[in-house]
């Protein structure tokens, strides 16, 4: 029996109706709130999460007008300058006053690259300013020694949001090329160029991109994170191109000769003779102007922003941008993330809260700790290995006690440009991210500020990051039972842990090193459990279309898991209450979007639908049924030996 006969669940949210929790968890708890839920105008989604960044959004936008105005103080000198670029990007009159003047200049120093020779001679200082390349660098963390940084050479983006959409089943395809020609072309006439020169570069840019199409990644092959590992020593690098001086652009960029690099996609860059050469040059140019354009026109006058916004608005199915000031706050706030975290995690999180949270995660580790010892499939070996690993990951909650030092080299000009302002700040961003290779790896570093409804796992680093804005209600409340809040918060956190164990976490040891450390039998055994969970989501029918079970596998492995572990600890309780547990569980999973950001998150995102993560992993729970009383033949069951437990 497949997973999609539960009933209005798995493949109906768009036309949804109450039900029982017998028929329908989801639409149980959310039911009626999908019927009625609007989504706002400048955004393609609302739900659970999306309430929290709402509330977060009109309490931070209200303390910036508050900063901006004067009519409250400055907390410190950092965040007058987050304050400064919002001020920056929400005159409008001022900026219109720029109109296109600011991004000629850029645009002439790609009109001036005269042939492949002189692209080769200028790539280091063109990635250094953040010019869009068909062969860059990145520097992170070795995966196999994460202690030191390595270069890592990376490869650009589609033009569309992957290649799953240039197939030509896919119904979007034609919209999309088609809507992302006329905003292009736009563009091009409002930076001077006449219409049949934007028409040619245009379509010398489509042409670029239609050769990357069959190169590069699909998002299905970018979820299996530990393929992006492929050493090669830097001579042999350096060989990869007729047309480059690859040793040149690496070594300008961090000053110093690596003995190897990373390959993150083998296919591309034995491709690169293909990719760069002289019969493409002049495409290549044309991609690179277009690509300048579609990144940098919102950081130009509001014309620009509005011309540039049709094609994300065709793409997500919102129905408008947001306002200017909404522009301005995100812009600073993203810009200036991990200052405005601190700063909302002090003023809204607090210390007691940290405190309480980490007692949570303490015993939700505790908690996964006793699974992994008294796992059946498990061998004795492996057991040991995998409880070692848990206890030396490191817990980030809230926000960071200190600032990177990034941060003070920040400064805003009011006198100048937004698109200036923006510039520089890319300019500083990079150099610094260059000079890391220098360095010793940062394990201080937090990969999520504190503002941030969200929480993360980091392999290389074997740690676990809950910023402040995720911990509240419904996630988590003192004033919710602690059934609520272990289907809420403790769900989450499990969730997280259990990524250190997922298809791919489960590749990193105990210091984020990509090593085996199992034995042959039992990495067998778990290759077995997650085809299974591949197995049950791919081809569920969600919303016109299907989820793709290998590219969400590793989010459904660590859903399982954490939904497993906060069970096993909400049991734990006096006052343990599984409807409410699971009532929560599937309220924090509530979501109502557009048809056309649905279709972009099947298509790229390793996670799967909202409804579909709070009724599968439920039906995997064997304590969800005679809670709610789901017997054979009612839409939520599912035969016990199709459910899939791992951890």
């Amino acid at each position: 029996m497949k997973i999609n006969k539960i009933i209005g669940g798995a493949g109906d949210m768009f036309d949804a109706k109450p039900t029982s929790a017998q028929e329908n968890l989801y639409l149980s708890v959310n039911g009626e709130w999908q019927e009625t839920a609007k989504i706002p105008a400048d955004k393609p989604r609302t739900g659970g999460f999306m309430d929290l960044d709402e509330a977060v959004e009109k309490s931070l936008m209200k303390e910036f007008e508050d900063f901006s105005t004067g009519k409250v103080a400055y907390p410190n000198e950092l965040v007058e300058e987050a304050i400064k670029l919002y001020r920056v990007a929400n005159d409008a009159e001022k900026q219109s006053k720029f109109h296109q003047q600011p991004i000629l200049k850029d645009l002439q120093t790609i009109i001036d690259i005269k042939d492949i020779e002189d692209f080769s001679n200028k790539i280091v200082e063109l990635s250094k300013s953040g010019y869009a390349l068909p062969i860059d660098i990145d520097i992170d963390a070795d995966m196999k020694d994460t202690t030191k940084n390595v270069v890592y050479i990376d490869v650009p983006g589609l033009i569309l949001p992957d290649k799953t959409y240039y197939d030509e089943d896919n119904d979007s395809k034609e919209k999309l090329l088609s809507k992302y020609t006329e905003v292009v072309s736009k563009l091009l006439s409002m930076v001077g160029y006449d219409l049949e020169k934007a028409k040619s570069i245009v379509e010398q840019a489509k042409k670029f991109d239609s050769i990357l199409v069959p190169i590069v990644k699909s998002s299905e092959e970018k979820a299996d994170y530990t393929k992006m590992y492929n050493p090669m020593y830097f001579d042999e690098y350096t060989t990869k191109s007729k047309y480059l001086d690859l040793k040149s652009q690496v070594v300008g960029q961090i000053n110093d000769t690596p003995e190897k690099v990373i390959i993150i996609e083998p296919r591309y860059v034995d491709s690169l003779d293909d990719i760069i050469n002289a019969d493409n040059f002049e495409l290549m140019k044309s991609w690179m102007i277009v690509k300048l354009l579609m990144s940098n026109a919102g950081n130009l006058d509001e014309e620009f922003r509005q011309t540039v916004g049709e094609y994300s608005l065709a793409l997500n199915g919102a129905k408008e941008l947001q306002n200017r000031t909404k522009f301005a706050f995100h812009k600073a706030t993203g810009y200036f993330s991990q200052i405005i975290g601190l700063y909302y995690g002090e003023k809204y999180f607090g210390a007691s809260a940290k405190a309480d949270v980490k007692k949570m995660i303490e015993k939700m580790t505790a908690i996964y700790k006793d699974r992994l010892a008294n796992n059946s499939w498990l061998g004795e070996e492996t057991k040991k290995k995998a409880i070692h690993k848990l206890d030396m990951i490191e817990v980030k909650v809230g926000y960071p006690d200190k600032i990177d030092d990034i941060y003070k080299k920040y400064k805003i000009d009011e006198n100048i440009s937004l698109y200036e302002n923006i510039s520089n700040l890319r300019r500083i961003i990079i150099q610094d991210h260059l000079d890391q290779y220098s360095k010793p790896v940062d394990r201080s570093k937090w990969l999520m500020p504190g503002h941030m409804v969200n929480a993360c796992y980091d392999p290389s680093r074997n740690d676990i990051t809950f910023p402040a804005a995720i911990l509240q209600a419904p996630f988590y409340s003192l004033d919710q039972t602690s059934s609520q809040n272990y289907g809420g918060i403790g769900a989450v956190i499990a969730h997280e842990i259990s990524h250190a164990f997922d298809n791919n976490g489960s590749q990193f040891d105990e210091y984020g090193n990509m090593n085996n450390w199992w034995t042959d039998e039992d990495y067998a055994k778990f290759k077995e459990l997650t085809q299974k969970m591949i197995d049950e989501f791919d081809g569920i029918p969600y919303a016109g279309s299907t989820v793709n079970g290998k590219l969400v596998v590793s989010e459904n492995v660590a859903d399982v898991g954490g939904l497993r572990c906060a069970l096993e600890a909400a049991k734990t309780e006096s006052d343990v209450d599984l409807k409410l547990f699971f009532n929560n569980w599937a309220r924090v999973w509530r979501l109502k979007s557009t048809q056309e950001f649905t279709d972009l998150l099947l298509s790229t995102d390793v996670h799967s639908p909202g409804p579909l993560r709070a009724n599968v992993h439920a039906q995997n729970m064997d304590e969800f049924y005679p809670t709610f009383g789901v017997e054979e033949g009612m839409g939520m069951w599912l035969e016990p030996e199709k459910r899939v437990n791992i951890w």
